[in-house]
């Protein structure tokens, strides 16, 4: 994972619920249970860049981060209203790539003439191009203020969400069983866009991401591996093989 460095004025000392917790310095998960020995990578077609609102960097329920340790190539850009990443600018304007800004389909806060379906991201790739999904990290209100407020998105297509899914994340209260987070996003789009492998990998790393703070939360020791992490563990065993 890329995490593009764009340094800004320093606002204080910032704390979440659960700073105090000992986590382990890899997955920032705690230690109790750590992530680490699920980590499995895939491959894509399709690349996925977050434009991360900066609080949640410091949270370690962000699901953003699983997205960067299954697929090698994300990037990740700190949004700053009136500071746009200048490599994020110039990777929108590199031929290369056909980046799709992803909105949810139930907040049209864009003109509909932007809007295409997942054949458009198929098409680009038939065309030579590189797949991005550009995924805006953070609540659904902060996900929306970084929409109206970066108008170097603007002339991008927007690709919306269209699926029946409900969210399986607990560690957040979500608005709408609708409303999925981050990586369950990723993963979604990516099996709609072909890349049903990775798409996999990323569920069942969500899941076992899920499983382990959810555990710790309790202060409980996971004994035996879930079914999602047997399967990760497997992978990483073909992969040694």
């Amino acid at each position: 994972m890329q995490r593009e460095e764009h340094p800004q004025p320093v606002r204080g000392e910032f704390k979440a619920r659960g700073s105090f917790v000992v986590r382990c310095d890899e997955c920032n998960l705690p230690a109790l249970n750590c992530l680490c020995p699920y980590r499995v990578s895939a491959k894509s077609r399709a690349q996925i860049w977050l434009i991360t609102h900066r609080m949640e960097h410091y949270k370690p329920t962000n699901t953003g981060r699983l997205i960067g340790d299954v697929l090698e190539e994300t990037r990740v850009f700190t949004w700053h209203r009136t500071d746009p990443d200048p490599t994020l600018l110039a990777l929108l304007d590199d031929s290369r790539y056909a980046p799709f800004v992803v909105f949810p389909d139930d907040q049209p806060d864009y003109d509909s003439g932007r809007v295409v379906g997942i054949d458009a991201v198929t098409g680009a790739q038939a065309a030579g191009k590189v797949a991005v999904y550009i995924l805006l990290d953070g609540t659904w209100r902060q996900a929306r203020r970084i929409f109206r407020k970066s108008p170097y998105l603007d002339r991008l297509p927007v690709l919306p969400l269209r699926t029946t899914r409900e969210t399986r994340y607990r560690l957040r209260k979500p608005a709408s069983i609708d409303h999925l987070c981050t990586a369950e996003v990723a993963a979604e789009l990516l099996r709609q866009g072909g890349d049903a492998n990775a798409a996999d990998v990323l569920d069942d790393y969500f899941d076992a991401f899920n499983q382990s703070y959810a555990a710790s939360r309790g202060h409980r020791k996971i004994e035996t591996p879930s079914p999602a992490m047997q399967r990760l563990l497997a992978r990483q065993h073909l992969v040694q093989e």
